[in-house]
């Protein structure tokens, strides 16, 4: 026959749960452990939490990782949370542990340096960071116990590194251009000419669906509509086609009923994969990342004279206008300004200068 456990303790399944009144306080939680011992270890570590509290008004000590699921079950909603998911786990080895008046900038110096030692920019070291600070944030001013109180008094300050290491954008030349497509595949070589003659992120082209297109007539064209689930900005993105994004598009027609680029009937979850790795070694251009193709596009509009206005609505970029409720004049307008970035064989094409220092 087994021993008897403590009162305030009930074996649900096969777990313990804590039913306990303290000064008029309800504890009710489980323990997560099948084991009594344990369950009687953390039954009095609670007692004794929420009579400090009544008493004296002590918070009771919880860890970071007990308020980064906290964190993390509220913000599900989020577009964003798949990432600051991410970091969490990263930080958990250093920081989980931890009661969260311990987490300051002196404790996650280890985080930082390992980091740093994995060859990771100060950039997205502070992406970690900022989730870090916005949770101490929310014990501070945010979240209350069953007494009241906060979970944390103070936040420390968690101060961001400075990104005097962030890369610089590459902007291709012409020349570049050419010789890094040509030794793409032929899909990817598609792909990313309709990147550099849109400027959409990698996931708005691998992702872009034939449901999103809508045919202008009127101009005897189309347009695609990002939805802003997946754009960086969370807002609907419009995307226009110049003659050369158009004859892409007009040529995976057919192919796929559901995806506009695919590979072998299957649609193509990144452009940076061994192909593009590959070719960019085949053309010495390993400096180049997908990015820098968003990159390209922008810097051929600014060239070419295109407003600043404009260049927003085409590269995606949030300018506090988000309806994408345009008149055929106005894509009209939008679609001429794409085309001035499209190489003609006139040679007539914007004149870019890129200051670029010769490799050592």
């Amino acid at each position: 026959m087994g021993r008897k456990h403590s009162a305030g303790l009930r074996n649900r399944n096969g777990i313990w749960h804590i039913e306990k009144r303290v000064l008029g306080r309800s504890i009710c939680e489980s323990t997560g452990t099948s084991n009594l011992e344990e369950a009687e270890l953390l039954l009095a570590r609670r007692i004794e939490q929420t009579r400090q509290a009544c008493l004296f008004g002590e918070r009771p000590s919880r860890v970071f990782r007990e308020a980064a699921t906290k964190y993390l079950n509220e913000n599900l909603h989020l577009r964003t949370i798949a990432d600051s998911a991410r970091h969490l786990r990263q930080l958990d080895p250093y920081i989980g542990h931890l009661p969260l008046s311990q987490v300051h900038l002196g404790t996650l110096q280890p985080f930082i340096v390992a980091r740093r030692k994995q060859g990771v920019k100060n950039k997205t070291i502070n992406l970690s960071l900022s989730v870090v600070r916005r949770i101490l944030n929310l014990a501070t001013r945010l979240w209350r116990d069953e007494n009241g109180l906060t979970w944390l008094e103070t936040a420390p300050l968690i101060q961001m590194l400075p990104t005097t290491d962030a890369r610089r954008p590459y902007p291709l030349s012409w020349d570049e251009q050419r010789t890094l497509f040509k030794a793409l595949p032929d899909h990817l070589a598609c792909m990313c000419l309709y990147k550099v003659n849109t400027g959409c992120r990698e996931q708005e082209v691998c992702q872009l669906r034939w449901d999103w297109e809508v045919k202008v007539p009127e101009l005897n064209t189309s347009v695609f509509l990002i939805p802003d689930e997946l754009v960086k900005n969370g807002d609907e993105r419009l995307v226009v086609l110049n003659h050369i994004a158009k004859s892409i598009v007009d040529e995976q027609r057919g192919k796929h009923h559901e995806y506009v680029f695919t590979y072998k009937g299957k649609p193509v979850t990144t452009i940076n994969n061994s192909g593009w790795k590959t070719a960019r070694i085949k053309s010495d251009l390993t400096q180049v990342r997908v990015h820098d193709l968003k990159h390209t596009f922008g810097r051929r509009l600014r060239a070419a004279g295109v407003p600043n206005e404009t260049r927003k609505v085409l590269l995606g970029h949030r300018n506090g206008d988000i309806t994408t409720h345009y008149s055929a004049p106005e894509l009209e307008e939008l679609i001429e300004a794409a085309n001035r970035v499209c190489e003609q064989k006139s040679g007539k094409i914007p004149a870019l200068t890129i200051l670029k220092r010769k490799k050592a």
